[in-house]
């Protein structure tokens, strides 16, 4: 049974909003770090006790609460009763395998998005789904497991670079999602420089490993437009909204991402048909081998058909045969034997058969 199927049983039957984990058992502790700040000031703080997040909510200063780890259900409860966040939007963010989508409930925005890395160890894409709550005043992010493409926003943060530190929470939630996609054409160039060596392979001496690869190749295409292709309708989605979290300042970033969405969705849809392309390469090679093969064995056999011919004639037993007698018989018939061989080469020759 694939394991999507197993881990979609765990909710079978049980009512809507009910939280249950869907995704990878996880035996780490969850760890929840918070960033408040301003223009003029930054603090910094690991949380040990879900309480101590809970003054941030009101604060007039912008606050980042990141959480690694949804896999403990009663601590994503508890921040969802403080925050007021549903509870099909709770379920939502407990489910791994959900569709990226933007969900619009006046006081806050709910973002599901999906982020990627590359696993040098089996040169493959790895994904993770970071769900993003907007509210106000702060922004609560929900990730599987700790590491992410979000060290560089922490920084500009911590140093006040840029215009972070005078924007709002819509500006900080647009810095994530920019994050993000921007970690998409990371993961896109490798999965080009893999596209790469594989034609070079294809075209120098293409076999059974190539065609694996290949076929690797076919499916992580599918799983990464399955996905970003929905990102696309998510920024679109907010840009078109008119919520009061999204400031007309932010709006022209956030369409930004959105160009950028864009070209990383048109350079996967590239990447598909060269790598559908390729398969077609390999088929039509393969097929070239084996007409090259077929080729040189239809050469021999039709060198080899009269002189078969000859030999079976001579190799008759009448009694009245004339040749039988003559002192050069036999290598007559040899001779005969390499002048039809040598005259159908030189024709095969001439004809470019060869």
């Amino acid at each position: 049974m694939p394991e999507l199927s197993k881990r979609r049983i765990r909710k079978a039957g049980l009512p809507p909003g009910t939280l249950v984990h869907v995704g990878d058992r996880k035996t780490e502790a969850v760890k929840i770090t918070v960033i408040d700040y301003d223009e003029s000031n930054f603090e910094q703080k690991d949380i040990t006790k879900i309480e101590e997040c809970y003054p941030f909510k009101d604060k007039p200063t912008v606050s980042w609460i990141n959480v690694d780890g949804i896999h403990e259900v009663e601590t994503i409860e508890k921040i969802g009763k403080k925050y007021g966040i549903h509870p099909l939007l709770l379920e939502d963010i407990l489910n791994t395998e959900q569709r990226p989508k933007t969900e619009d409930f006046d006081d806050y925005l709910f973002l599901v998005l999906k982020m990627l890395s590359f696993d040098e160890e089996r040169r493959g894409v790895n994904t993770e789904q970071v769900s993003l709550i907007l509210g106000p005043n702060y922004v609560i992010s929900f990730q599987e497991r700790e590491g992410d493409v979000f060290n560089p926003v922490r920084d500009r943060i911590r140093n006040a670079k840029g215009r972070i530190r005078k924007m709002g929470a819509d500006y900080l939630a647009y810095t994530l999602l920019d994050s993000i996609v921007d970690g998409y054409f990371l993961i896109l160039e490798r999965v080009g420089d893999k596209i790469e060596g594989l034609e070079e392979d294809l075209i120098s001496n293409p076999d059974e490993k190539t065609l694996q690869t290949i076929h690797y190749l076919k499916r992580e295409m599918i799983f990464l437009r399955r996905s970003i292709w929905p990102l696309r309708e998510v920024i679109s989605g907010i840009s078109r909204k008119e919520s009061n979290l999204i400031r007309e300042s932010t709006e022209i970033f956030l369409r930004d991402v959105y160009d950028h969405t864009i070209q990383v969705i048109d350079t996967i849809e590239s990447f598909r048909d060269t790598v559908s392309g390729m398969l077609d390469i390999y088929l039509s090679s393969l097929s070239n081998r084996m007409n090259e093969v077929m080729k040189v064995l239809t050469i021999f056999a039709s060198i080899f058909i009269p002189l078969t011919f000859v030999a079976g004639i001579y190799g008759m037993n009448f009694a009245n045969m004339p040749e039988l007698g003559w002192k050069w018989g036999y290598f007559g018939a040899l001779a005969i034997m390499a002048g039809i061989g040598i005259s159908m080469l030189v024709y095969f020759k001439k004809k470019h058969w060869l």
